[in-house]
C-alpha cells in the first residue's frame, strides 16, 4: 500500500485540507473507488476504511493482479465532517455538484478538480455516496443512463438490486455522471445507512466491491457469489407522498413486502400526539426507499416501493 497526499488547501483559520489517497498495486489505472464527498456520509468513510484494511491484507498476500492498480480515496470534505455539516462549511456547497471541476474556480470547483484529475482514467469507478433525500435505502447500485453505462457489470456486485437513473440537468456536475463521459465505467453503490454506522450493509459493500473487483480480474478473492440483482428504472418506482406534516412514524422497513391498501407510516400531530394522517401504500411490493427523519413535510417523499411484476 502506498499512501498520498494528492491535493492540499490551505485554509486561514485552521490546518489544511489534505486529501488522501491509497494506492493498491501498480500498473494499469484499473479501479478507482471514492468515499464520503459529503459532510454527514460517515457510513461511506467507515466502508472504505474497512475496503482499504480488506485491500492492504490482499496486497500483502500477492492477492492484488500483476500490472493492476487501485485507488481509494476514503474522504474528500473531512472539514465538514469534523463540524457536522453535510456541505461545505464556508459557503454550503455541495462538492459532488462540482464534478469535473475548474482548477481557478470557487473552492468547491478547486476541490473537485483535484480529485477528478486524479480519479479519472481508470477503467472503472466506483462511488459510495448517499441519496439528496434523507432516509434509508435497500442496499443498491445505482448507474446514470448516460448512452455509457452497462447494466451486466453492475449485476457482478451480486447486490439486490441495480437502479438505473435518467441523468437531470443538475445531475451532469455530479462524479459518477462526469466518470462515464470520460470513458470509465462508473458505479454509486448505496448502503442502509448515512450518517450513521451500519455494519451489516458496510459489510455487504465492502463484500460487493470485492466481488466485482474479483470478477474484473483485478484482485484475487474467494467470496460468496452474492445476488442475482434486479434491474430496475428508478421511474419504475412508485413514489408515496406525505398527505400532512408531522411527527413521522413509519411502520414499514426498506426490504419489507408491502401490500395494497396497508398502512406504512403515521404522521402525528406534533402538539396532541394523535394520528393526524396515515400513509397508505398504493401497491404490492417492496419497500425501496423509507423517509427516516423525525419530521416530515406535506407533499414530502416519504417511501419508494418496488412494485410486483402483476402490476
Amino acid at each position: 500500500m502506498r499512501k498520498e497526499v494528492f491535493y492540499s488547501l490551505k485554509a486561514p483559520y485552521r490546518d489544511e485540507l489534505r486529501i488522501m489517497g491509497y494506492h493498491f498495486g501498480q500498473g494499469e489505472k484499473a479501479a478507482c473507488i471514492v468515499g464520503s464527498t459529503r459532510g454527514n456520509e460517515v457510513q461511506q468513510l467507515y466502508v472504505c476504511s474497512q475496503l482499504i484494511k480488506a485491500l492492504k491484507e490482499l496486497e500483502a498476500h500477492g492477492n492484488i493482479a500483476a500490472n493492476k492498480e487501485i485507488l481509494v480515496i476514503p474522504s474528500v470534505n473531512h472539514y465538514s465532517m469534523n463540524i457536522g455539516k453535510r456541505f461545505w462549511a464556508v459557503d454550503n456547497t455541495d462538492i459532488n455538484r462540482m464534478f469535473p471541476g475548474y482548477n481557478r474556480g470557487e473552492t468547491t470547483q478547486r476541490i473537485a478538480a483535484g480529485v477528478f484529475e486524479k480519479a479519472q482514467g481508470y477503467s472503472y469507478g466506483i462511488q459510495f455516496t448517499s441519496f439528496y433525500m434523507p432516509g434509508d435505502f435497500v442496499p443498491h447500485v445505482r448507474m446514470m443512463e448516460t448512452g455509457y453505462q452497462n447494466a451486466s457489470l453492475a449485476n457482478l456486485f451480486g447486490m439486490p438490486y441495480v437502479v438505473i437513473r435518467k441523468p437531470k440537468p443538475i445531475d451532469t456536475t455530479t462524479l459518477n455522471y462526469n466518470w462515464q463521459i470520460w470513458e470509465t465505467s462508473a458505479f454509486s453503490v448505496y448502503t442502509k445507512e448515512t450518517d450513521l454506522i451500519d455494519g451489516d450493509s458496510a459489510r455487504q459493500a465492502v463484500s460487493a466491491v470485492l466481488r466485482f473487483l474479483t470478477r474484473m480480474g483485478i484482485i484475487r478473492y474467494n467470496c460468496h457469489s452474492g445476488y442475482i440483482a434486479s434491474v430496475i428504472a428508478e421511474e419504475e418506482l412508485t413514489t408515496v407522498h406525505a398527505n400532512a406534516g408531522g411527527i413521522y412514524h413509519r411502520l414499514k422497513m426498506p426490504g419489507q413486502e408491502t401490500h395494497r391498501g396497508e398502512v406504512i407510516a403515521e404522521i402525528l400531530d406534533p402538539y396532541e400526539g394523535i394520528v393526524r394522517s396515515q400513509v397508505i401504500s398504493p401497491t404490492d411490493g417492496v419497500i425501496f426507499f423509507s423517509h427516516k427523519k423525525p419530521l416530515v413535510m406535506e407533499h414530502d417523499i416519504v417511501c419508494r416501493i418496488i412494485r410486483r411484476l402483476h402490476e
